[in-house]
């Protein structure tokens, strides 16, 4: 891991597309301001994490979950 100190209005960059820049510091806490292409998801942690495991999740369901759903008659 790297470890940077940055004040705020401060950037780093990851790569030539993602700025990262301290837009405000409160006690604990610090407001990071991200910019990135829209290519590049950015989610906070517990997000991600959340996604991951509904997609693990949605991969495991057989295939014959879905075999008995038909449209509706007309």
């Amino acid at each position: 891991m790297l470890v940077l100190s940055r004040h705020r209005d401060e950037s780093i960059m990851i790569g030539d597309d993602v700025v990262v820049t301290i837009v405000d510091i409160r006690g604990d806490k610090v407001r990071l301001g991200i910019e990135a292409p829209q290519s590049i998801p950015v989610h906070r942690q517990e997000v991600y994490d959340a996604i991951q495991r509904e997609n693990r999740r949605a991969s495991q369901t057989g295939a014959g979950a879905t075999k008995d759903v038909r449209p509706p008659q007309s």
